[in-house]
C-alpha cells in the first residue's frame, strides 16, 4: 500500500546566504496492507517531514511515494487532492479547521468530498463523535471553542471518520485520558482488520507496542542508504 523509494529531502535557507539543509535521504521501505508500522528516531530525525512528504504536503527533492500504487511526487495539486479524498487520511497533531464550522461538520467533511451524501455523512460523524464521548451538546459549535483533549478527539474522528486505506498517524494518543486512549487503539485495530495501511508517530510506548506491526528507524534507513 505504501511504497517509498530513494526519498530525500533537502530545505534551501534562501535568508541565509541559499543554505541547503539536508533532512532525509534515499530512504526506502514498503507497508503492507493491515499493517501498522512506527517510524522511530531522535528528535530531529525527520519524522515530522517524511509524513508530511507521505500527504503531500512537502514536495520531495528526490524519489518516490507510491500509495496503493499511485505515484503521489510529481503529481498535480488536484491529483493529490483525489489522492487525499479516496486514498490516505491523516490525522495530525493539531485540529486545523475554518472557525464557525460545526463539530459534526468538521467530522463529516471527509466523508462529503469521497461522495456520501450529507445525511449520510452525518450520521456516521454523530457514531464516531459518540464513540470518542464528545458530548452531544458540543456538536453544533466549533470545536475551536473546546478543550485541548476534545479537539483532539474531533481531529481523530475526522481522520476515522472515512475509511482510507492507507492513514497516517501523528501521536493520535496524545492528550488523552485513559478510556479514550484506548478507543483510539481500538479504532487503529478494526482499522487494521479492514487491510488498512497505517504509518504512524507514537512516542507513546505502550500504545505502539500494542498496535504496531514494525518499527522504521529514519537513521537507520538513511545509513542503510549511504553504505549502499
Amino acid at each position: 500500500m505504501f511504497k517509498v523509494s530513494n526519498l530525500s529531502k533537502s530545505f534551501t535557507l534562501h535568508h541565509q546566504e541559499k543554505t541547503q539543509i539536508n533532512v532525509l535521504r534515499g530512504i526506502s521501505f514498503k507497508v503492507k496492507k493491515g499493517e501498522c508500522v512506527a517510524l522511530t528516531g531522535p528528535s530531529g530525525a525527520g519524522k515530522s517531514t517524511l509524513m508530511r512528504m507521505l500527504y503531500g504536503n512537502y514536495l520531495a527533492t528526490n524519489g518516490s511515494i507510491k500509495i496503493d500504487s499511485l505515484e503521489l511526487v510529481g503529481a498535480e495539486p488536484q491529483q493529490i487532492l483525489d489522492i487525499r479524498r479516496h486514498h490516505i487520511g491523516y490525522v495530525s497533531q493539531f485540529l486545523q479547521v475554518l472557525p464557525r464550522v460545526s463539530a459534526l461538520r468538521v467530522v463529516a467533511e471527509p466523508l462529503i468530498a469521497a461522495g456520501r451524501t450529507s445525511n449520510d455523512a452525518k450520521a456516521r460523524a454523530a457514531e464516531i463523535l459518540t464513540q470518542l464521548r464528545i458530548p452531544e451538546a458540543l456538536w453544533t459549535l466549533s470545536p475551536l471553542t473546546f478543550s485541548g483533549g476534545e479537539q483532539q478527539r474531533v481531529n481523530i474522528a475526522r481522520g476515522f471518520s472515512h475509511h482510507y486505506p492507507a492513514m497516517l498517524l501523528d501521536e493520535p494518543t496524545a492528550s488523552l485520558d485513559p478510556e479514550n486512549r484506548q478507543t483510539v487503539l481500538d479504532l487503529i485495530y478494526e482499522a487494521k482488520t479492514r487491510d488498512t495501511a497505517i504509518i504512524g508517530i507514537f512516542h507513546d510506548q505502550a500504545a505502539r507496542d500494542a498496535v504496531c506491526d514494525s518499527e522504521i528507524e529514519i537513521n537507520a534507513l538513511q545509513q542503510q542508504a549511504v553504505v549502499s
